[in-house]
């Protein structure tokens, strides 16, 4: 039977290798530290984003439930209306414009059918909701 021997390499000086030990450790921090500044990031647009939505969705609903609450609904003139530019709070100011369309939509002036559109652009994308109704007036 024959025996192999394997030469093993002796280190006379073993600090090199703590050098590249730390270069190592250093990098996998580094890469998970850009992992975490990136989530960070997309976070944060992300939320912006949400809360434009939100306030955008907010003047809608307050210009629908605006409408929607005229005791007299034969007093909502038909045609297109609009306000803006607003900020999140319905103030002049901003970067949201409203616009809403009253119709007569069966001819008997008893209903209004009300859309009621919020445009914005950020970052130079254009954005928009539509809400529509279809109402007899006094928030019905």
């Amino acid at each position: 039977m024959k025996h192999i021997e394997l030469n093993s390499v002796c280190l006379k000086n073993p600090r090199g290798y703590m050098m590249i030990e730390a270069l190592v450790s250093i990098a996998i921090f580094s890469i998970g530290f850009l992992a975490v500044a990136t989530l960070v990031f997309s976070t944060t647009r992300n939320n912006t984003n949400g809360n434009l939505l939100t306030q955008a969705n907010m003047l809608a609903r307050q210009q629908m439930e605006q409408l929607k609450s005229t005791s007299d609904i034969t007093t909502l003139t038909t045609g297109t209306f609009s306000d803006g530019p607003l900020d999140g709070n319905g103030n002049a100011g901003g970067i949201y414009t409203r616009t809403w369309t009253i119709q007569d939509p069966l001819g008997f002036d008893t209903s209004r059918e009300i859309q009621v559109t919020v445009n914005w652009s950020w970052r130079g994308q254009d954005r928009s909701i539509v809400l529509t109704t279809l109402t007899k007036g006094n928030g019905t």
